[in-house]
């Protein structure tokens, strides 16, 4: 209890001062609860929306968010599947690279990753899902792994009989069987991408800003500073990823012990 009334405080606190004046908070401090002087409501968000650019920086964030998600479930499912199905040197080998991947720090890559990724003109939205698919493939194929092995093959094979190619067995038999660990990492990777602040900074040009450069920017900005419009944007940007994950949070668990049936 004591911990999650530590975490959830910040949030409480954004909230709260995102419904107040600007005078408010410098006035009277940020920790005051808003009064009928103070209360400003949803004028400050009308005023995040409208006089702040957030719906190009949302824009860029979701476009990223997807295209990523997407990438990485169709490709990562279908490494997994090769993986458990050939099981030799070559798939032990790629497995525990993609193990590896997991342990190496981010700051030994990040500057020949920026250099690379302006090389071959992966600095836009629609291109930076190439690099989030690298990052996140570690983690993914893992999952992905430990569960495929809990699959029967005989469901596989009965399949084939039946006339399936290999790619209509993955696509009809296996990702619909492995739809819990599916959500999982959808999940797991949605909410990282959609607060990730370094890699859209080193990799995307300036016209790009995603939602946590943007915020970045305006309160570093020189000037005058809306305090409550940015608590407003803040609350804005957080709203759809917390929506999400309680949409999808009961199929975490059943998606990570799923996959702990075979070793």
């Amino acid at each position: 209890t004591i911990v999650c009334i530590l975490w959830m405080y910040p949030i409480v606190l954004i909230l709260i001062n995102s419904l107040k004046k600007e005078v408010a908070i410098t006035t009277s401090g940020v920790f005051s609860l808003p009064t009928s002087e103070t209360w400003n409501g949803v004028a400050n968000f009308v005023a995040s929306v409208t006089q702040m650019d957030f719906l190009k920086s949302f824009w860029y964030s979701l476009v990223i968010s997807v295209m990523s998600v997407v990438l990485i479930l169709l490709c990562c499912s279908m490494c997994a599947w090769y993986i458990v199905r050939v099981n030799g040197v070559l798939s032990k080998i790629l497995y525990y690279l993609f193990i590896f991947s997991m342990v190496v720090p981010f700051q030994m890559v990040m500057f020949t990753l920026a250099k690379t990724a302006d090389t071959l003109k992966l600095n836009t939205p629609y291109n930076i899902c190439i690099i989030y698919l690298g990052f996140g493939a570690g983690l993914s194929v893992f999952m992905f792994t430990g569960f495929m092995k809990s699959i029967p093959l005989e469901i596989e094979e009965a399949a084939m009989i039946d006339g399936c190619t290999p790619i209509q067995t993955f696509f009809k038999v296996v990702l619909p069987i492995a739809k819990p660990t599916c959500v999982t990492v959808t999940i797991l990777q949605a909410m990282w991408i959609w607060n990730d602040y370094l890699l859209p900074y080193l990799i995307l040009d300036m016209d790009y800003k995603t939602i946590p450069i943007h915020i970045q920017y305006l309160n570093g900005s020189y000037g005058h500073t809306d305090t409550s419009a940015i608590m407003a944007l803040i609350v804005l940007s957080i709203v759809p990823i917390i929506i999400f994950y309680f949409a999808c949070q009961k199929y975490i668990i059943e998606g990570v012990v799923s996959g702990a049936v075979k070793g």
